[in-house]
């Protein structure tokens, strides 16, 4: 029986470790030939190592599937378009883009160095656009694309520490509106996934209450093979209509998150001064102010 992405072309940036890795396994098996993209950087960002790619590319030929490596860097634009020309000169075409690969250079904001913050940016947010620019000519003219990019809790509810990666992942949920708002003429989907599973990333998160312990011990139940089947369902043609959303995977968990919109409002005939909006704002919109809380406070339950 075909696969849910049979005969699809993949390219999964990310893709020698963790999330990436379980998700191009679940592409190959599924019967998309995968081109599989890792510098083999460490958590950091730092130096270069090709044996993880193409251990995920030995495995899936093991398997009995196709695919290629690259590792390439994604925080150098002109790549990106050398990565999808690898994809066309071994397969013929490309179908689908998963935009997972990401660095972590957590500090306490005031503590945070320029590096720090544009290092993280420019492989998550600027990788990210890169990729998916690459691959959006092509999407226009054979009138079919999926984007998936990974986005983070970080950024939806909030962590500490991470102010780099949260408007990182937070960017990567406008960037993914964006394509979906312009490429929906061309049959081209873009959505986010917030994942949730036990990486290097998460294992990277410092953990001094007991508190905390007891929920970096229940986050390493979760492993990122959860994640991929909701990954390689959204790249399909079966989620054919669903564009422009985030959702998230945790364990057997799958949700929808919510997106902005104006929740309250407040208006006077006569217009606003600074004194008006202090008598009446605080009052009218307290009770609707959005708490100040981490991916933990949000989703304190034990994974399902």
């Amino acid at each position: 029986m075909p696969g849910i992405v049979d005969g699809k072309v993949a390219i999964v940036t990310g893709a020698g470790r963790g999330i990436g890795r379980g998700v191009a396994l679940l592409m190959a098996k599924e019967g998309a030939r995968v081109v599989v993209c890792d510098i083999g950087a460490s958590l950091e960002g730092e130096g270069a190592d090709s044996t993880p790619a193409h251990a995920v590319v030995d495995e899936i030929k093991k398997a009995g599937g196709d695919a290629i490596s690259s590792t390439l860097s994604i925080s150098e634009p002109a790549n990106a378009e050398r990565i999808v020309k690898s994809a066309l000169d071994a397969f013929g075409r490309v179908d689908i883009l998963v935009n997972n690969a990401g660095i972590l250079r957590d500090r306490i904001f005031h503590r945070m160095s320029w590096s720090d913050w544009s290092d993280v940016i420019t492989v998550h947010l600027h990788g990210s656009f890169a990729m998916s620019r690459a691959c959006a000519t092509h999407f226009r003219e054979q009138n079919s694309g999926s984007y998936v990019h990974m986005t983070s809790t970080s950024g939806l509810v909030g962590n500490f520490g991470q102010a780099n990666y949260s408007a990182a992942k937070m960017g990567i949920v406008g960037l993914s509106r964006g394509i979906a708002l312009d490429m929906a003429r061309f049959n081209v989907r873009s959505n986010c996934v917030a994942p949730f599973a036990w990486t290097r990333m998460v294992q990277s998160i410092p953990s001094e209450t007991e508190e905390e312990k007891a929920r970096i011990a229940r986050a390493s139940q979760v492993t990122p093979e959860k994640v991929a089947p909701l990954v390689v369902y959204l790249a399909s043609e079966a989620a054919s209509g669903i564009t422009g959303q985030i959702l998230g995977a945790r364990n057997n968990e799958i949700y929808l998150f919510n997106q902005n919109r104006p929740i309250r409002t407040l208006q006077r005939s006569d217009g606003w001064t600074p004194e008006k909006l202090a008598e009446q704002l605080k009052p009218a919109f307290a009770t609707s102010f959005t708490p100040l809380e981490r991916s933990g406070d949000v989703f304190s339950w034990d994974p399902v």
